[in-house]
């Protein structure tokens, strides 16, 4: 067997015959065109799943990481941290994030941005988990349709989601006092809210809160519901003994607002409307006192020392708070060169009750259209007002307003601006001039002639304690002792064996026989008064015992 390939040895030489291998060309261009396809979906696939890109801008990178960090909505990611750069005056932190297409819509103008980290504070802990996981960037979305891509970060987590159910309600206070975001909103000591934001009034008097009751409770705010701020601890002395009260020790550290309704009935009581407005009290005591009213200022002028009266002082009439003192200034009247001080005022008429309704109704039957010459007449009557004494330890001084009897009659005028209340002194200034009075006459008493005195009546009273006890005490011991015999005398004159007691005992025994021979004649007369004329007859002879039939009369003659 030959092989064909095998040349032949002195012939021609065959042609050598070459077999060429057929390659498709279009394979070849097929695996680079298949993967330009796949890279191009996965590039349209990208493009197509890729959401909006927006930038947020916080004070500080704290916790932020490039390609690291995520963006989580109710512990879903929905975006990832791209780039963290300065901005262009280097005061804040402006982070890339990238959304995912299906959370396009998060990016509107009211959603809110916030970096999650730990954090510890009065209000709580949060944040925990990220201290394994790390920091992310969390959400709230915003119920707006207006696109956005700019956003400001918030430093502090939102106190109120844009989610949450319930109700806000704003609250105006003269001051924060203690509260912060995130204190909480108590109903009968549960927490029911908690403060959402807070921000000064336009005109610098006053700080409005804005606070949100969570639902079911938000029902419970009703139209006459009271507020007032429960923080720190309220302790109170009164005749029923010391009174400590608060709603929680998170009141106690961090501050919290705690609310009810009024006391007494209210048939048009209804739940409040949202963003309603309501007043935001001191104590739970002026928020659950009547209703205030319109204020009135009044003015009172004391010629006595007010020490002890400050600004906020309360304002009674008959015990009953219906103000509090604003203002206390001095002057200078020239005519009595004296130094008067006028203390001003704001009262409440209303809290007065069912009495200011009636005032009212005076003045109305009278055609005046206010009350200024109803208390006119109280004044003529005898209204004054006084500064008493309110604490005994501290010395701090009130006004009290009252009718007082046999008052001094003043000059007032009704229609003068502001109201001035005559006044007269307090109590204690009363006390005061009574004992400077007791003190002139004290210092009146002339306590050195009456010491003299005193001097020589000793001096005369120890020189006849001297007589007595020289010359009057050894005589009244002679005399003593002469007594003494004479007792002993008498006595052994009284004694058994004595002849003085046997004769008086002879005597004794005379006496009685002569009164049984008296009372005898007494009873004869008695019996035979006519004896005294006639003379005592003949004795009747005895009776014959041996006849029965004599008779004991017989033999007798008249």
């Amino acid at each position: 067997m030959t092989d064909q390939n095998t040349p032949h040895v002195g012939g021609n030489l065959p042609e050598p015959v070459v077999k060429h291998r057929r390659v498709n060309a279009s394979w070849i261009w097929l695996i680079p065109a298949v993967a330009a396809l796949i890279g191009l979906s996965l590039v349209i696939n990208a493009w197509r799943q890729q959401g909006p890109a927006i930038t947020i801008s916080f004070q500080t990178a704290q916790g932020l990481e490039s390609g690291k960090t995520v963006v989580k909505y109710k512990d879903v990611v929905i975006g990832k941290v791209t780039g963290i750069r300065l901005s262009q005056d280097h005061s804040k932190v402006i982070v890339k994030v990238e959304l995912e297409k299906s959370a396009g819509d998060i990016a509107v103008s009211d959603s809110r941005f916030w970096v999650v980290r730990p954090r510890i504070g009065l209000g709580g802990v949060s944040g925990i988990d990220t201290l394994l996981s790390g920091s992310f960037i969390g959400v709230d979305v915003g119920k707006s349709d207006q696109p956005q891509n700019e956003f400001v970060g918030l430093e502090n987590p939102p106190s109120v989601l844009h989610d949450s159910r319930g109700r806000s309600y704003s609250l105006h206070a003269g001051d924060l006092g203690s509260l912060d975001i995130g204190s909480p909103i108590y109903f009968r000591r549960i927490q029911v809210g908690r403060v959402a934001s807070y921000k000064l009034d336009s005109d610098g008097k006053g700080v409005t809160l804005q606070i949100f009751v969570d639902s079911p409770y938000d029902h419970f705010v009703t139209t006459e519901a009271r507020f007032w701020n429960a923080s720190g601890v309220d302790v109170s002395i009164s005749a029923d003994g010391l009174k400590l009260n608060t709603q929680s020790l998170a009141t106690v550290l961090a501050g919290g607002v705690a609310f009810n309704d009024a006391p007494g009935p209210h048939p048009n009581e209804k739940p409040a409307d949202e963003n309603a407005r309501f007043t935001l009290f001191d104590n739970e005591g002026n928020a659950m006192a009547p209703p205030n009213g319109e204020p009135q200022y009044i003015v009172m002028r004391f010629d006595q020392p007010v020490r002890g009266l400050t600004v906020d002082a309360p304002v009674e009439f008959r015990g009953i708070n219906f103000g509090h003192v604003v203002s206390i200034r001095m002057d200078y009247d020239e005519k009595t060169n004296r130094f008067p001080i006028y203390v001003g005022a704001l009262v409440y008429p209303e809290r007065l009750g069912r009495a200011h309704s009636k005032l009212q109704a005076i003045a109305k039957s009278r055609g005046e259209d206010d009350l200024d010459h109803v208390v006119a007449g109280m004044v003529q009557q005898g209204l004054r007002a006084q500064a008493k004494v309110g604490n005994l330890l501290t010395g701090q001084l009130f006004i009290s307003l009252d009718m007082v009897p046999k008052a001094p009659k003043v000059p007032y005028d009704p229609n003068a601006r502001p109201l001035q209340i005559p006044t007269i002194p307090g109590s204690f200034d009363k006390l005061q001039e009574q004992m400077a009075e007791i003190v002139d006459k004290i210092n009146k008493i002339p306590f050195d002639a009456i010491g003299n005195n005193l001097n020589h009546t000793l001096a005369d009273l120890d020189g006849t304690l001297k007589q007595v006890n020289g010359n009057v005490l050894p005589q009244l011991h002679e005399t003593l002792k002469g007594a003494n015999q004479t007792l002993g005398t008498a006595n052994n004159a009284f004694s058994a064996d004595s002849p003085l007691q046997q004769n008086l005992t002879g005597t004794l025994q005379e006496l009685q026989r002569m009164a049984r021979s008296l009372r005898a004649l007494t009873d004869y007369l008695n019996a035979q008064p006519s004896s005294l004329i006639r003379g005592r007859g003949q004795d009747a002879p005895p009776p014959d015992t041996g006849s029965p039939s004599a008779s004991p009369q017989q033999g007798s003659k008249p």
